[in-house]
């Protein structure tokens, strides 16, 4: 077999591929024996039909097969030899196909980059340190009581916070638009929900009352057919409900599962959730400023079939997320460039480490991190051991514990300052940086 290798571009090769004929030939060969034993054709025993009469019947498929065959293996042998790494499949273009000649191809692929990872002296890590005070766990029981919020009947004019069951009919132009009327729907004012000017206009209403709100569309609406158009909206209350937040008693200590300790143990187990929140953030915000630094200190070209096939995968989970009818194919591949090239640089980056320092997942920490996630459950012990019974949660676990290892290695390097802050600060998410 001769292979010659042509750098079209950094990542792209063009593999020329000859195998000689007598290797297609025996597979070739190898099929029709292998026909001829279980062909049934007419006016023959089983596996005493001429070979002349199977070549003239199975020659074709016979040969198209075996060409098929000899490619891909082919290939494979050749980017061994060749001590090449393909990402992705071959485009494979033959030149010579003709019976009792040698065959001939070009593959053209991509290589995965070659590259050290280096700069993590260049890169600078801002540690966030914070403890859970007393104020932070009694702002919590707050936010609890209002998420248990129930909602009681008052005779008496809306406020806001209150919840209104209410019917309403929206027109544009005097005509009733798509999706703007419904029937006892249940609306918080104050929430949000609705568009500008909404809920501020039933403010003051009581049971009973009809309201007609003139109001705009906001001009980023996502019904571009309705962006900035001017509606009327007649609003009838049937009811109005206040808030009651729930007592802090067994009964609502019940709902998170705690059952005997009363309020002492109540905020003990919500202490805890918030600590565990408050070191998976602050692990969170350094690794993402770890990778960050690793993307701008390591810039590498990403093979075109690997952005591809992470683009399809986030296609996939955006419409498991976001459900609807639409096909992941029909979702614009530019929605998800940017995150996928960022997904596969790292996975590039990450791995390579992992190469260059010989890591290895810590099996203390895998234990560790597993018994962390199972502390959240009434049965702990259950939960670790469904994990070391599963192998493929198991090995998630390892590639989490694998990175927060890559980041230690950085870390060990890099530019780190500690800070002290308050907890609200440690846990609040990032924002994303605005567009310009």
């Amino acid at each position: 077999m001769q292979v010659s290798v042509e750098n079209t571009t950094a990542l792209e090769r063009r593999m020329s591929v000859t195998v000689p004929a007598e290797r297609i030939e025996t597979q070739v060969n190898k099929r029709l024996q292998q026909t001829a034993q279980k062909a049934k054709i007419a006016g023959f025993r089983p596996g005493k039909v001429p070979m002349s009469e199977i070549k003239r019947r199975f020659g074709a498929d016979a040969r198209q097969e075996a060409v098929g065959d000899v490619i891909q293996s082919s290939f494979y042998e050749a980017v061994v030899e060749q001590k090449l790494n393909p990402a992705g499949s071959p485009s494979i273009e033959p030149k010579s196909l003709e019976a009792g000649k040698d065959l001939e191809y070009v593959a053209v692929f991509e290589v995965f980059p070659e590259f050290t990872v280096a700069g993590f002296d260049g890169i600078t890590v801002e540690r966030l340190s914070a403890d859970v005070a007393d104020a932070d766990l009694d702002k919590m029981l707050d936010i609890l009581r209002k998420q248990n919020t129930r909602f009681e009947v008052a005779d008496r004019a809306a406020q806001n916070e209150d919840q209104l069951n209410i019917d309403f009919v929206g027109k544009v132009d005097g005509e009733v638009f798509a999706g703007g009327s419904a029937k006892g729907t249940q609306l918080v004012l104050g929430s949000g929900r609705m568009i500008p000017g909404f809920e501020e206009g039933l403010v003051g209403a009581k049971a009973g009352e009809e309201r007609v709100l003139n109001l705009t569309f906001p001009e980023d609406y996502q019904n571009l057919d309705l962006a900035g158009k001017t509606a009327e909206f007649t609003v009838t209350v049937n009811t109005v409900s206040e808030p009651k937040l729930p007592e802090l008693n067994e009964e609502f200590f019940a709902q998170f599962g705690i059952k005997e300790s009363g309020i002492d143990g109540f905020r003990t187990e919500v202490r805890k959730n918030m600590e565990r929140e408050l070191r998976q953030a602050i692990k969170s915000k350094v690794k993402n400023q770890v990778m960050d630094g690793l993307l701008a200190t390591n810039p590498i070209e990403v093979p075109k079939a690997l952005l591809s096939n992470e683009v399809d995968r986030l296609r996939v989970q955006a419409v498991q997320q976001f459900g609807g009818n639409i096909k992941p194919d029909q979702l614009p591949a530019e929605l998800f460039e940017e995150q996928a090239k960022r997904r596969v640089v790292l996975g590039l980056i990450v791995a390579e480490v992992v190469k260059q320092f010989d890591l290895k997942p810590d099996e203390a920490r895998v234990r560790e991190m597993i018994q962390e996630m199972a502390s959240a459950y009434q049965e702990p012990e259950q939960v670790v051991s469904w994990y070391y019974k599963n192998d493929q949660q198991l090995n998630e676990v390892r590639s989490v514990v694998l990175e927060e290892q890559v980041v230690d290695t950085v870390l060990q390097k890099a530019s780190v300052t500690d800070k002290s802050v308050s907890y609200e600060e440690a846990v609040k998410p990032v924002e994303a940086p605005k567009a310009d």
